[in-house]
Order: structure tokens, then sequence, then C-alpha cells
């Protein structure tokens, strides 16, 4: 049983992924499934739980962008015993806003909505608990790369400009 944590912005492909890797084997929460809801936060937790009570692996598929959002999935997983895995969508900035343009109706999202989870976003780390991680990238003919999160080198490579966790964020 495993609890999967998708990490990376809006219209970086983590609801196409699931569909493609993990719709047959994982339960699916997300908190675009309710939007309506007056409290998203708790609402997933009530489905995470019911999937793991149930010995389901569930995969967590919302942007996920910082070391506490990720630390309360973690650790939620951990009281059931599942195996942590994160996925992180590696993507610029431009390219999920040129994906979200083609986006319809509420699966659109206002771009000052993507620039707030870039400015926040922080690659994950084997620190903050997770037994597996994973670096994913679109690749041109609309299919998945996906490697193991190798080490700091690798996992920078073509994202540098992205903060790591627990540093202040440099330049621009």
């Amino acid at each position: 049983m495993e609890l999967v944590i998708f990490i990376g912005l809006q219209a970086s492909g983590k609801s196409s992924f699931f569909h493609a890797r993990f719709e047959a084997t994982h339960a699916h929460v997300s908190k675009d499934l309710f939007r309506n809801n007056k409290n998203p936060n708790r609402r997933q937790k009530q489905l995470i739980e019911a999937a793991l009570q149930a010995g389901s692996s569930v995969v967590v598929d919302n942007t996920n962008p910082t070391v506490e959002e990720r630390r309360a999935l973690i650790l939620l997983g951990r009281e059931y015993g599942a195996r942590i895995v994160g996925y992180y969508f590696d993507c610029a900035v431009r390219e999920c806003l040129d994906r979200n343009r083609q986006r319809a109706g509420k699966a659109w999202v206002p771009d000052v909505a993507l620039y707030a989870t870039a400015k926040k976003l922080m690659r994950p780390s084997y620190s903050e608990g997770f037994d597996e991680i994973y670096r994913v990238r679109i690749t041109g003919n609309s299919t998945f790369e996906v490697r193991a999160w190798a080490d700091k080198i690798d996992a920078c490579r073509g994202s540098c400009d992205q903060k790591e966790p627990g540093t202040p964020e440099s330049g621009s």
C-alpha cells in the first residue's frame, strides 16, 4: 500500500499522469474534484484515510508545493503504514501557462494562481520522509519521462531556478 504525493504547478501534467499510470490501481484524491467544499483539507484527509483504511493505495493529485503541506500527508500515510512516494513534475512556468491556456471551463486557472504556486514551490527531499521520489517531465510527444530522484545535481538539472527546501529564494 502506498501514498503517492504529486508535487508541481498547475497544468504540469499531474492529472494526465494519474490517468496514464495510476487510474487502475490507486484511489484518486484531488481538491479539484471538490471545489465547492467549505473545508477541502478536511475532505481530502477523510478520503485519504478511507482509502488507506481499506488497504488501498492512493494518489494525492494537488500542487503540494511546500514542505509543510507535504508533511501532513506524509504523517497521515505513516499512520497507516503506507509507503510514501513523491512525484515532482518538473515543468517551467511558461510551459504550464501555455498548457493552461488550452484548458477550458473549471480546468483553467488564472495565471496569478500559477505564479503564486511557483513562488512557493519547493522541490521534495528524502529528508521529508519520502521512501521514493521521482522526477516527471512531459516529453515533446505528450508522453512522460520518469526518472528516479538520484542526487542534488540530477534533481536540479534543468530547473535550478527554483529554490531548494529550507533555503531562501535566490536571484530574481
